[in-house]
């Protein structure tokens, strides 16, 4: 495959994830910030590679294979994004757009070893899962701050933006994944939140509340 074709199938992936509906050209071709046209004629490729199953007016899902497939770019970029910041000390914000270029490696034999040599992490420095080499991982229950309600504690685990801009912000405000944090106060009016992480209280806004995952803590 090349490297488009690569770029195609993860990014099908990530807009189907959790959607039983096949995905629409238009919002491929939002994804990869190109034409609808473009995008139906690589899907018409992807087809002929037993990639996805596209109809004509009516969408587009991967195919098994298209799934083991995207998942094994998963896999190594987000094997590299460990290495990147456990071994190189690059910061969480840096690591995305050198693994997007990293991913496209084509030795199994490489990864299998990046793995091994990592300690087989489970989870990605910004909380996603690693799928195993045969594609399968472990979802956690995780819950937006925003979508929590008072009093709600639990454990820093994922973002859902993973911008540079976001994670310097956290980073900035000494928030990091690991951290237990505790829903102390929610403001109707704009949806701003009040937390209390590290036995320090501060306020977060809708925005913010909006992209940090938490793992919420059983209460006896």
């Amino acid at each position: 495959m090349t490297l488009s074709e690569e770029d195609y199938i993860k990014a099908i992936y990530h807009l189907g994830s959790g959607k039983e509906q096949p995905i629409s050209t238009n919002a491929i071709a939002v994804q990869m910030e190109t034409k609808p046209s473009s995008v139906t004629d690589m899907l018409k490729k992807l087809s002929g590679k037993n990639m996805v199953k596209y109809k004509k007016y009516k969408g587009v899902s991967l195919t098994e294979h298209g799934e083991l497939t995207a998942l094994s770019i998963i896999r190594k970029h987000r094997l590299w994004e460990v290495f990147l910041v456990d071994k190189l000390g690059f910061a969480w914000d840096e690591v995305h757009e050198v693994a997007e270029q990293l991913e496209h490696i084509k030795s199994d034999k490489l990864i299998d070893k990046l793995d091994t040599y990592l300690g087989n992490p489970r989870v990605d420095p910004h909380g996603d899962p690693i799928p195993s080499k045969e594609g399968e991982f472990k979802k956690s229950v995780k819950k937006l701050i925003s979508e929590l309600p008072l009093g709600s504690e639990g454990v820093c685990v994922g973002v859902n933006d993973s911008s540079a801009a976001f994670l310097k912000f956290l980073d900035k405000n000494g928030i990091s994944l690991g951290d237990t944090l505790k829903i102390l106060e929610k403001e109707d009016f704009d949806g701003s939140v009040s937390i209390e992480v590290n036995n320090k209280e501060m306020r977060i806004s809708d925005q913010i509340a909006s992209n940090l995952f938490l793992e919420v803590l059983e209460k006896n």
